[in-house]
């Protein structure tokens, strides 16, 4: 659930030393540090967005949409800096150069196998290319047409910006200098300025960290740990693309169910993703409540940011979604307004992270320190332009998004308890919903998530088209 709830708090203008005004092309230290920890563990986070055109393309208009990409928020890369301890920075990169367009038809029913293909291609938002735009022409006469970029470059709402500025063909001089424009020693003296600058909120940050050590390790001692899930088979080490499906609804269907159970479009998502939860084992011991991770924007005019949000929490009783969303209506607008009161610390927590070695990196993200609640990640961008079904000019059919890892391996999944991530938005007269999961010990093929999807909408009593 994206929503606006604060100004950006990062500026593409500074100071240096001698008082010239200079761009500050560093990544801020959300984005140095959703990049570096997923690096000291070999994952890869992707964003993919899926258009399906029922008559012909025009492949002249893609073309413009797919250099224009080039002139926005997915034309820069990101360069280290020399300094282990100092923030990397944007350097501009226009991206491939050319659209893949595949040589021979397959039919529709292959579709989503063509998506998680897509998803698989290497982005790397550093050696480059950061994105990769894709065309499969489909043997009943259909087109579908497949981004994939790097979530280190945008998240949901940035890439919906960089949609509608490529589609309408405004371009940004974003002013990002060339990749390796510094000389070592310049780039080593600029960033050991620049760091010393920063060490003030580090500081501050060390308090914080200091305080939130002490809450975590009371929290651990009083939580009994689950032990880590055995494997059906394998050692668990092969890599897999998690199971995934796209739901689409009528726009005016879903709306007047939402109205039936006294909730809102919004609410009614956060429901279907308690009770896929439910139906995927993630209630938590004790009460049976679903953790509902909601993501919200705080990505403003002019944001340059690659990833501006914060996270709330919202623990959900699913046997009640299905016939009445009032309480969960109720217990996301208490989450909102608590976020904007309480800014989530462990964000702050970021400022650290250039600090932190490559071993501290990897701790933070290895699976014995995975969350017990085992939560819902759900992410719904809500309205979108329909300027966004275009890509070409004309409108496509069917649109929809997702984020999905790269290197993701079952060892990995079994041992963290699964996976399940929701992404939704309302475009084009249909609401999306594609869901994302993997259960330890079940049966984790598409298959069975159609079938567990379409049995959860029929809970609701909504019509759905499911690819």
């Amino acid at each position: 659930m994206l929503l606006h709830i604060g100004p950006a708090r990062t500026s593409l203008s500074g100071r240096t030393s001698n008082g010239d005004a200079r761009q500050d092309n560093r990544l801020t230290f959300i984005d140095h540090a959703l990049f570096a920890e997923h690096r000291a563990i070999g994952r890869n986070l992707v964003i993919q967005f899926v258009w399906v055109y029922e008559h012909a393309v025009d492949f002249e208009g893609l073309r413009r949409f797919h250099h224009n990409l080039g002139y926005g928020l997915l034309g820069r890369r990101i360069e280290r800096s020399p300094l282990s301890f100092a923030r990397h920075r944007w350097v501009f990169d226009r991206g491939p150069s050319d659209i893949d367009i595949a040589e021979c038809a397959r039919p529709r029913a292959e579709l989503s196998d063509w998506a998680d293909e897509r998803s698989q291609l290497p982005v790397d938002p550093e050696c480059g290319p950061g994105w990769q735009l894709g065309v499969l022409p489909l043997t009943d006469g259909a087109t579908a047409v497949s981004l994939v970029l790097s979530h280190y470059l945008l998240d949901g709402l940035g890439l919906a910006v960089a949609l509608i500025e490529a589609i309408q063909g405004n371009r940004r001089d974003l002013g990002y200098p060339p990749p390796r424009s510094r000389t070592r020693l310049r780039a080593v003296a600029q960033d050991a300025r620049q760091t010393a600058r920063d060490i003030p909120e580090v500081a501050r940050t060390l308090v914080a960290a200091a305080k939130q050590a002490r809450r975590l390790w009371r929290n651990s001692a009083r939580s009994p740990v689950s032990p880590p899930t055995a494997l059906l088979g394998g050692d668990g080490d092969d890599s897999i693309v998690v199971p995934g499906v796209t739901i689409y609804v009528d726009l005016d269907v879903w709306g007047a169910r939402a109205k039936a159970l006294g909730g809102t479009s919004n609410a009614l998502v956060a429901g279907l993703a308690a009770k896929l939860g439910e139906r995927m084992g993630r209630r938590r011991a004790g009460d049976g409540a679903v953790t509902i991770q909601l993501p919200m924007s705080e990505r403003a005019e002019g944001d340059t940011r690659a990833n501006a949000m914060s996270f709330a929490c919202v623990r959900v009783d699913p046997t009640r979604v299905t016939t009445d969303l009032r309480d969960l209506r109720a217990a996301i607008n208490q989450a909102l307004r608590t976020l904007r009161e309480t800014p989530d610390e462990s964000l702050q927590l970021r400022s650290l992270t250039p600090f932190a070695p490559k071993r501290a990196l990897k701790r933070l993200c290895d699976p014995r320190v995975a969350d017990p609640e085992h939560p819902v990640f759900c992410s719904n961008v809500g309205d979108l332009s329909s300027v966004m079904c275009r890509p070409d000019g004309t409108d496509a059919e069917y649109a929809a998004g997702r984020a999905i890892g790269q290197h993701v391996t079952r060892q990995w999944l079994e041992r963290t308890g699964g996976q399940m991530d929701l992404y939704s938005g309302r475009i084009g007269g249909k609401v999306f919903i594609t869901v994302v999961a993997y259960q330890p010990g079940a049966e984790n093929t598409k298959a069975a998530l159609r079938e567990l999807a379409a049995n959860t909408l029929a809970e609701f009593d909504l019509a759905c088209e499911i690819d």
